[in-house]
């Protein structure tokens, strides 16, 4: 039996310490399943919902597994309207609204996600997740105490030593170090405009196992099992996964999407904030190179993706990535598969970390080690009676 890190296991109640990550708009009801059915921890994202949506797409997933579910919500302020930010904005997709023969002014934007508040924790009362992740920081603290006492485990991304303390202080169970890699949006939410000082996830790991003493959540560039090995050497509790599941059969992706970021390499991903006004990794498109990728006048997230939504309407029908998010991280997607599969794959990364650090003091076993990780393979395809297909 392989000796897991047992802070994550415990804290959350999984098998393997593997999360997959609540990607808004990808991840899907199947998806959570079939990656908690393999002993990790599958996350559900639930800010673009209603709570009746919410509740029935929970039920949904509580009726094909028992195991332990993550709810993720987005932190984010309520945006403020600034009329000459988005007039300005839509000024700036003018000449693209020309050119597809489109209405020069758009509709205007409604708040696509809204804020963290009482409906949330009400739904969160009633459903009672294990695990609530928050992305932008964390809620306010007379929500964030109706959340603690809905009994959840509390989970929160820090792009900086600095946020992971205020995390920490706050009251998180445990901390997901994002680092530069990832792919979506970044969990900034101290120093939002400070996008060209972000660390890179090996770099940022050790430092925040430094500064606190909750289980740190490696996260960012980690899509095979040796970047999951080497986030375990550096110390991390678990992995957090979001593009090494974006091809999987149970994605809520398009096959546009899909072509896309298998043909990206790690240096055509970059950081924009074009989509909805705050910096996020994608993969290189039209209007990322010639808008972005930090343009100056959008209007504050979310609102800024209303506008291109008619400009995404008149092109992707034709096979065009122009105008689309393609989020993804500098780690390269894997090939297609299950989720399940993914999950599997990704635990002899655990494995290969659990075995060298038991025979770090005695080197007589290492060439015995080698043999249980060549092994490892096929022991992660027999756990619980997984099929690898």
């Amino acid at each position: 039996m392989i000796a897991y890190p047992r802070s994550i296991i415990e804290l959350f109640g999984i098998e393997v310490p593997i999360i997959q990550a609540p990607m808004l708009g990808i991840v899907t009801p199947s998806m959570i399943v079939r990656v908690a059915e393999a002993g990790a921890l599958g996350s559900l994202p639930l800010s673009n919902l209603s709570p009746e949506e919410a509740r029935s797409t929970f039920s949904e997933i509580r009726r094909q597994t028992s195991k332990p579910i993550n709810v993720n919500f987005l932190c984010h302020e309520a945006p403020e309207r600034d009329p000459a930010c988005e007039d300005a904005w839509v000024q700036c997709l003018a000449p693209y609204y020309a050119e597809f023969g489109l209405a020069s002014d758009p509709s205007p934007p409604g708040v696509l996600v809204p804020a963290f508040g009482s409906a949330h924790c009400a739904l969160l009362e009633e459903i009672k997740p294990e695990v609530v992740s928050f992305h932008f920081g964390l809620p306010s603290k007379h929500l964030l105490d109706r959340v603690r006492k809905a009994g959840a485990k509390m989970v929160s991304s820090a792009t900086t030593v600095e946020e992971a303390e205020w995390l920490e202080e706050a009251g998180c169970d445990a901390i997901i170090a994002q680092g530069l890699e990832a792919g979506g949006h970044r969990g900034t939410f101290l120093h939002r405009d400070k996008v060209e000082a972000q660390v890179g996830t090996m770099a940022l790991v050790p430092q925040i196992l430094d500064a606190v003493k909750v289980p740190v959540i490696a996260a960012g560039g980690i899509s095979d099992p040796r970047g999951v090995a080497a986030a375990f050497a550096l110390g991390a509790s678990a992995v957090q996964l979001g593009t090494a599941f974006l091809l999987c059969a149970e994605a809520n992706v398009s096959s546009l999407y899909r072509q896309a970021v298998r043909a990206a390499r790690p240096e055509q991903t970059l950081i924009t904030n074009v989509f909805t006004g705050r910096p996020a990794r994608v993969c290189s498109t039209r209007i990322v190179r010639e808008l972005g990728p930090i343009a100056t006048h959008v209007p504050a997230f979310p609102l800024a993706g209303a506008a291109l939504a008619p400009l995404r309407a008149a092109s992707e029908p034709h096979g065009r990535t122009d105008f689309m998010p393609l989020w993804c991280g500098q780690g390269c997607a894997p090939e297609p598969g299950t989720s399940s599969r993914r999950v599997d794959q990704m635990a002899v990364g655990t494995t290969q970390a659990a075995l060298v650090a038991a025979t770090q003091d005695t080197p007589a076993n290492f060439d015995q080690a080698l043999v249980e990780i060549r092994q490892a393979r096929h022991w992660t395809s027999r756990r619980n009676g997984i099929p690898r297909v």
